[in-house]
């Protein structure tokens, strides 16, 4: 077989090499998102650049970078001072890049400079866009709608075990006389995991809602570019829709995280958290203590105005009393003097009443019957009423007025009762 021409593979690097270092041999500004960084011993800063195409964020592109450790404390720290942030994986950048090509490590771009108002300007896209977003949700002021009791004794904070921010904490609602009680969900704060940490830590906590009365969100002070995960969506949408009130100390001055805008209160630092909780102990303390002095007053005024008003109902009562015992002592009186006069009349009537009785009794007595011509007849031991209960020869016993007649019957006629 007839060896067809070729050239090296070595020597094809070196055409794409010299074509793409002679098409592209001026700097160029690229945007891009940083997919990965990391700084070398030696200083260098390696990178992986990508750009993300549809709504999956797939990337459609890909390339790595560098910064040599000659540029990079002079580009880190001119971004960091416009920024407020540090580069960090995930941030949008325009870079001044030179185009490379290697025989082995194939195509990179050498970053000679970084735009930081093209990262501000796509952060604060990002966090407008988040904002935008809970709004048309509907949820931008539901946690600051959540019910938050008098005095929140039952505290659920989310933060890193090992932070100063809250050992500050702890040290100040320790320092109070109140007691409140903390539980501790330990997560990451800062970092590429820390939003999905503390995502972790909420859903932990609204599992055990009933045992809380209010959540605190604390970390220290950092860049901005540390607490950026407090603007992402996801995380500010948990926040804005958690079924307890939401507390923030995320410790930064200057911006405004979205988690502060949608939680229930923000406080600017984890110590100013502990101190608005304590704060809120003492005036319910200080609301009680009013309490107590008004109901004492208000006990010691009414006690006063009822035994005002005993004393005033035991007088009248003395003086009710008297009077009627007045009245009925004349009343007593008066019957005293009656009563003979009543007992005479009253005699008196009962003896007319007698004498009267006395004379129909009289007036109808057997002896005043018989002096009126009337008799009495017994048949011996009987009473003789009608003329047929006699008959011929009985013997008869007849009582008069003024003595009795023996007499035999003789004869009997009865008379025929008309009809």
């Amino acid at each position: 077989m007839e060896q067809q021409p070729h050239i090296t593979l070595r020597e094809l690097q070196r055409r794409v090499k010299d074509e793409l270092e002679n098409r592209f041999a001026q700097p160029l500004w690229v945007s891009a998102e940083i997919s990965e960084l990391k700084v070398n011993y030696s200083g260098h800063c390696y990178m992986e650049l990508i750009e993300k195409g549809g709504r999956n964020g797939v990337p459609t592109a890909q390339a790595r970078a560098m910064i040599w450790s000659s540029n990079l404390p002079r580009i880190a720290a001119a971004f960091e001072s416009e920024t407020g942030h540090r580069l960090a994986a995930g941030m949008q950048i325009l870079a001044r890049v030179l185009v490379t090509y290697h025989e082995i490590y194939g195509f990179a771009l050498q970053i000679t400079d970084i735009d930081p108002s093209y990262t501000l300007g796509d952060m604060e896209r990002q966090r407008r866009e988040t904002i935008l977003q809970l709004q048309n949700d509907g949820v931008w002021d539901m946690n600051r709608e959540q019910y938050m009791p008098p005095c929140a004794q039952r505290v659920a904070v989310v933060s890193s075990a090992n932070a100063a921010g809250y050992r500050d904490f702890m040290k100040e609602l320790n320092a109070s006389p109140y007691r409140i009680t903390t539980t501790l969900f330990d997560a990451f704060m800062q970092g590429a995991s820390a939003e999905e940490s503390i995502i972790d830590a909420l859903c932990r906590i609204a599992d055990r809602q009933e045992e809380f009365d209010t959540v605190v969100l604390i970390r220290g002070g950092g860049s901005v570019s540390d607490l950026n995960c407090f603007n992402a969506y996801r995380l500010c949408s948990y926040v804005a829709q958690f079924p307890l009130p939401v507390l923030t100390g995320i410790g930064h001055d200057k911006d405004i995280s979205v988690a502060d805008m949608v939680a229930f209160r923000m406080l600017k630092t984890p110590t100013a958290v502990a101190g608005w909780l304590v704060d809120l102990a003492a005036q319910l303390d200080g609301r009680m203590n009013l309490a107590a002095v008004s109901l004492e007053s208000a006990t010691r005024q009414r006690t006063h105005a009822e035994t005002l008003r005993l004393e005033r109902m035991v007088a009248d009562c003395r003086r009710l009393t008297e009077s009627r015992l007045s009245r009925e002592q004349m009343r007593l009186s008066r019957l005293e003097e009656t009563l003979p006069l009543l007992t005479q009349e009253f005699l008196l009537h009962r003896r007319l009443h007698l004498r009267h009785c006395e004379e129909v009794v009289d007036a109808h007595s057997p002896q005043r019957v018989l002096q009126l011509g009337y008799a009495l007849l017994h048949a011996g031991s009987r009473a003789l009423t009608r003329a047929a209960d006699a008959s011929c020869g009985d013997r008869l016993t007849i009582t008069l007025s003024d003595g009795e007649i023996t007499a035999t019957v003789n004869t009997t006629k009865i008379w025929q009762k008309k009809s």
